[in-house]
């Protein structure tokens, strides 16, 4: 299976079991706890694979900035916490990093 497939399973993965933690109470509830462990799991399992054809700064990069945005999407929506302009901007500039690194690194792993 293409690397970059299984690292976008690995990203959503991670930020089901990311926006999970705050429904798990601390994990005092079970179903959500349950969806925050099997999905971190998941996660580093798929993001293990990644990193076999994949270099692991140019993976990481990109699984946490992805990561980033996609959970604070959830959050916008699912527990009405909305980012800050500064908050916005370091998005932005971690999107932009990830973009520099995949368009012009020569170690992104083309």
């Amino acid at each position: 299976m293409n690397a970059y497939l299984l690292l976008i399973l690995a990203i959503a993965a991670e930020v089901v079991a990311t926006s999970a933690l705050k429904a798990s109470a601390g994990f005092t509830r079970p179903a959500p706890s349950l969806l925050v462990v099997t999905g971190y799991g998941l996660a580093f399992w798929l993001l293990g694979l990644v990193v076999k054809t994949v270099p692991v700064g140019v993976a990481y990069a990109i699984w946490s900035g992805a990561g980033i945005v996609l959970v604070t999407l959830l959050a916008i929506v699912f527990y009405r916490q909305i980012p800050d302009l500064p908050a916005l901007l370091g998005m932005g500039l971690i999107i932009a990093g990830v973009a520099i690194i995949q368009l012009w690194s020569n170690s992104g792993g083309h």
